[in-house]
């Protein structure tokens, strides 16, 4: 079933892969590793382990019948370990007494998150990667395109839309990296019994939890971790990075795309963006939920932080505190992310508007440039007392900034000299520079890019 609201926070792949359906295959799956393990380790014939893994198929199922019936015991392992060993009974009644053998059901459930976690953050850290490499070609495409850059939200010194998608790119590719690292490194099986001993297999303990990591191809841990919840406060913190990488490229976006500002535009397409009420609203709609999702991030994984403080062998509510958050952040990171590549695929780069927003003060950006330009045969502070008494007097005289600083100067500066000082191309710093190194473009002695794509004078489709 289709909710209200899913349009919008259950965008892209991840959704798919934390729905009850798959946490319900992961949690049979648990149970059909854990009777081959059982098999691998001579605790189970092989024809009984199989007999077991033949019904391990969530669409054998109902997940909100198991929901409904989780009420009783607490977790909807409960419910599912009887309901399968009913159906094994069928079929094989001697192997339906080895059904969920020397396992709790914090075993199956924090095993099957580990599987949905891997399943679920595979798909995210792919279509993260992919966006982070849309952004680096957009970045390699206008890496001498001057735009304002702005702090505190106004307007400081000039940089490029280069720079500035470089550092999209690089914010996501370091958030992908290390998802990458919890994913592959800190995913574990969890094998432990009621208390973490495993006594109900004897000797044989160890053994099984070692043939389980190999069958689920999980870590396998020094120890269970039914109350050591660091793995899933590293999958938090990860997922959290990531929406805070996404959530600021999609601030910029939103922002960008304001009226007054229009740098940026999101071209989705007639009926995409548009208002209920206002024909002429073309909102930067995939930005804003990107950024919906990335902002429910925070809460979520405070919620599992909190939940890591947990009671001796086996926790009384934090545990099972944990679930829906967990579902949840992997479904918002999922869509931020998801939402943000669709944002970048619709985006239209306005680079007159950004050059017309530069000039729209008049020189005042390049002010620290005169400054240095003066300082050499004025000193630092005397430079800075005359250029801010200029930009004054041209904000209040309404005034052109070169015009005022050509009186002030007497001759000391030509005319010409000080409008290529407050020209936004000329104080562009390593900008180009700096994102080849995110681009991953060689740059000659020139400093130019040795791409074609990002030669001066050659338009890129944004530009024609």
């Amino acid at each position: 079933m289709t909710g209200l609201f899913d349009g919008v926070f259950d965008h892209g792949p991840v959704a798919g892969l934390t729905d009850d359906t798959a946490w319900l295959q992961a949690l049979l799956d648990v149970e059909a590793a854990l009777a081959r393990a059982l098999a691998d380790t001579g605790s189970l014939a092989p024809e009984r382990a199989e007999s077991i893994a033949a019904a391990c198929a969530a669409h054998r199922y109902d997940p909100a019948g198991l929901g409904r019936a989780a009420a009783g015991g607490g977790n909807p392992v409960i419910p599912l370990v009887r309901e399968l060993t009913a159906r094994v009974r069928e079929s094989d009644p001697d192997a339906a007494r080895h059904v969920h053998r020397g396992a709790t059901s914090q075993d199956v459930m924090d095993t099957g998150a580990m599987l949905l976690a891997r399943r679920a953050g595979g798909a995210l850290e792919s279509d993260l990667r992919a966006l982070a490499d849309h952004l680096r070609g957009l970045a390699g495409a206008h890496r001498t395109t001057p735009m304002p850059g702005r702090t505190l939200l106004q307007q400081a010194l000039p940089t490029t839309f280069g720079a500035v998608a470089a550092g999209w790119a690089n914010g996501l590719s370091e958030a992908a990296d290390q998802l990458g690292l919890v994913l592959r490194g800190r995913l574990a099986v969890q094998f432990g019994g009621a208390v973490g001993t495993l006594a109900s297999l004897g000797r044989d303990g160890p053994a099984v939890t070692a043939a389980l990591a190999a069958r689920l191809d999980l870590a396998e841990p020094v120890l269970p971790w039914h109350t050591d919840r660091g793995r899933i406060a590293e999958l938090a913190a990860a997922l959290g990075r990531v929406c805070g990488a996404v959530g600021t490229a999609a601030q910029d976006i939103v922002l960008l795309a304001q009226t007054e500002v229009g740098e940026l535009v999101e071209e989705g397409g007639p009926g995409v963006g548009g208002s209920s009420t206002m024909p002429h609203k073309r909102n930067p709609v995939a930005a804003v939920s990107a950024l919906a999702c990335a902002r429910q991030a925070p809460g979520l994984v405070a919620n599992l932080f909190a939940a890591q403080i947990q009671e001796h062998q086996r926790a009384a509510g934090s545990w099972h505190a944990e679930w829906l958050p967990l579902t949840d952040l992997l479904r918002r990171t999922g869509a931020a992310v998801a939402w943000l590549r669709t944002s970048a695929d619709r985006l239209h780069v306005d680079t007159a508007r950004m050059r017309a927003n530069l000039d729209a003060t008049g020189g005042l950006a390049l002010s620290e440039r005169v400054t240095t330009d003066l300082a050499p045969e004025l000193g630092r502070m005397d430079a800075h007392r005359l250029v801010t008494d200029a930009c004054r007097e041209a904000v209040d005289s309404g005034r052109d900034l070169a015009e005022v600083l050509t009186e002030r100067l007497g001759g000391t500066r030509t005319p010409e000299r000080i409008r290529d000082l407050l020209d936004p191309a000329g104080y562009l710093g390593s900008a180009a520079v700096l994102t080849d190194r995110v681009t991953g473009a060689r740059t000659g002695r020139t400093g130019r890019a040795e791409h074609t794509d990002s030669e001066e004078g050659v338009q890129t489709p944004d530009e024609r």
